[in-house]
């Protein structure tokens, strides 16, 4: 009866989704027109999307921050990654303009192919050119003040529970040469409410709680540091996480 109760939910959520996007279409098609220009308002129109279709099925957010952060300079977010709210996590964290870098798998979909078309930035691990590519758009996106949001896991895992996986060293790398900040995310919980995109077990209604920690300098940085502070992000988010969830 619970997993049946679960399927259901997420159809509900899918069909939230899908309901608010549709809404939003014609004024998306416009902007898309000029993504450039209307990058602010298609971040925007994401945002509103993103917290109408959660809250009206029950799932909301609760973030913690271990210090005050100024969202009005560039950074390299990076989070674990454990659930397609994941990413709705992440883009109602921060208020400022950025752009997701995620697999290229995701123009397919009718709702982040549109940003992904757009505002963010898809990338083929497969192909190295396709990599370095993405890299470059998203070293000139910081570097023009816009930030980056980089699950560095690379993948949701196939184990459940899950577990943290291994980092790749392209956010850490990206960071340093750009002089930004990291800022580690922790999402506890997400995959209790609805694991990878809840085909298997389906969703519920539940609170996401998310802890953001302190930044962490690239400053002094050099490139032959990439792999240091891809340790000290791993294990200050898997710390926090405690692999198992969090909460």
């Amino acid at each position: 009866m619970i997993r049946l109760l679960r399927k259901i939910h997420r159809c509900l959520y899918l069909a939230s989704v899908l309901f608010f996007f549709l809404l939003f279409y014609p004024v998306l098609f416009f902007l898309a027109k000029d993504p450039q220009r209307h990058s602010h308002h298609l971040a925007r129109c994401r945002r509103i999307i993103a917290f109408l279709s959660s809250t009206s099925v029950g799932i909301f957010y609760r973030f913690r921050y271990k210090t005050p952060i100024d969202w009005s300079k560039p950074c390299v977010i990076c989070a674990n990654h454990t659930s397609n709210l994941d990413i709705t996590a992440m883009v109602l964290l921060c208020p400022s303009d950025f752009s997701f870098m995620g697999k290229i798998e995701l123009l397919n979909n009718p709702v982040t192919g549109m940003f992904f078309r757009t505002i963010d930035i898809p990338l083929d691990r497969q192909r190295k050119i396709s990599a370095f590519k993405a890299f470059k758009r998203a070293d000139e996106q910081l570097k023009n003040g816009r930030s980056m949001v980089i699950f560095p896991e690379g993948q949701i895992g196939n184990e459940y529970p899950p577990h943290l996986c291994d980092f790749k060293s392209g956010p850490f790398k990206l960071a340093i040469e750009t002089k930004v900040d990291i800022i580690p995310v922790v999402i506890h919980n997400a995959w209790k409410i609805c694991w990878d995109d809840a085909k298997q077990l389906g969703s519920r209604p539940g609170i996401v709680h998310i802890d953001v920690l302190p930044p962490i300098s690239t400053t002094n940085l050099l490139l032959k540091d990439a792999e240091q502070l891809l340790g000290e992000v791993h294990a200050l988010i898997k710390n926090h996480w405690n692999g198992t969830g969090g909460l």
